[in-house]
């Protein structure tokens, strides 16, 4: 596995993560069982970024990585999220935030957390000075190591990069989804901020395996997100929905170099961005978990096949993204 420099904090993480999403049970059914194998054999292979939030299934997805650093000796890197279980959306406060806080070291059975991002949330308090303010405060009494951002949109993102003391940007950035890289990614590497990309093989589209008839658990935001009901619809299929996002995966899957997979190449095409600190597919079994993490030892793709995977979105896919990117 190979690693890169996270941001300003000058530690060295794998290059593929693992998002924990799944592990809060909105991507269906995840066993006690199975979670516990994905993140051990996230460590196994080498993965020493995990991403996680605390509405993860109102902490679950949290106490599933404190309990993993309790029966392993290793210690990775681990980011979590605040903003959208309490204050959200016009409610925030230093309390809310350390409460938030409080209970994440709780969860993950650590005295001080080493990322918290603002998890999307709304735009106003992106440009509230108060809010970073507060983070800030929370750094400096030691409860957190550093601070970022997960974001919906590249406004916000650009938002955000104004703050001083940002560590991470988190972005929705994929085959599918190719604009965060023409406007933020220089903007980041030159204020030493780390891209984390999530929804790297866009809800699965990517992963070559979803038809434009799959049926998805009452459970999975793939079915009660499609249209964008409870959340930006830009996380569910990075805003294609279903079956032109199967449409699309179908086309650049015609692309794809002999031998390899199409998440292969979806994976691979992202790390090649070296503004890119680290990306976090999500598993469900122990075989996603390799088959993602093996992404790190693939050639770069050419130079042709980035050309041509950048005409198709041009001309096929942006125009049909829904919500604001």
């Amino acid at each position: 596995m190979k690693t890169r420099v996270f941001g300003n904090t000058g530690r060295s993480v794998s290059e593929v993560g693992l998002g924990c999403w799944q592990l809060g049970l909105e991507w269906g059914d995840v066993s006690d069982a199975d979670a516990r194998q994905v993140l051990d054999e996230a460590l196994d292979t080498g993965i020493s970024f995990l991403d996680t939030a605390d509405v993860y299934g109102n902490g679950r997805s949290e106490q599933f990585l404190g309990e993993l650093r309790e029966r392993r000796s290793e210690r990775p890197f681990i980011a979590t999220k605040l903003g959208r279980r309490l204050g959200y959306p016009d409610g925030y406060s230093y309390a809310n935030f350390r409460e938030s806080i409080e209970r994440s070291l709780q969860y993950l059975r650590v005295e001080t957390l080493d990322l918290v991002q603002l998890h999307c949330i709304p735009k106003a308090w992106l440009e509230r000075a108060e809010t970073w303010g507060w983070l800030g405060r929370l750094r400096e009494e030691g409860l957190i190591q550093y601070y970022g951002a997960s974001v919906e949109t590249i406004e916000e993102g650009l938002v955000c990069l104004q703050d001083d003391g940002l560590t991470s940007l988190q972005v929705i950035f994929n085959i599918l989804r190719q604009r965060p890289a023409d406007v933020l990614f220089e903007r980041a590497r030159a204020r030493n901020v780390g891209i984390i990309v999530r929804l790297p093989l866009a809800s699965g589209l990517l992963g070559g395996h979803i038809r434009r008839d799959t049926q998805f658990a009452d459970s999975d935001h793939r079915k009660f997100n499609a249209d964008g009901q409870m959340f930006s619809v830009g996380e569910t299929f990075s805003g294609l929905g279903q079956a032109r996002g199967v449409e699309m995966s179908e086309a650049v899957a015609a692309l794809k170099p002999a031998g390899w997979t199409l998440p292969d190449m979806a994976l691979r095409w992202i790390l090649d961005h070296e503004a890119v600190s680290v990306i976090i597919p999500g598993a469900r079994n122990a075989e996603q978990v390799r088959r993602n993490a093996a992404a790190s030892e693939l050639p770069r793709l050419s130079g042709q096949l980035h050309e041509d995977l950048r005409s198709l979105y041009e001309s096929k896919i942006e125009s049909f993204v829904r919500g604001s990117i």
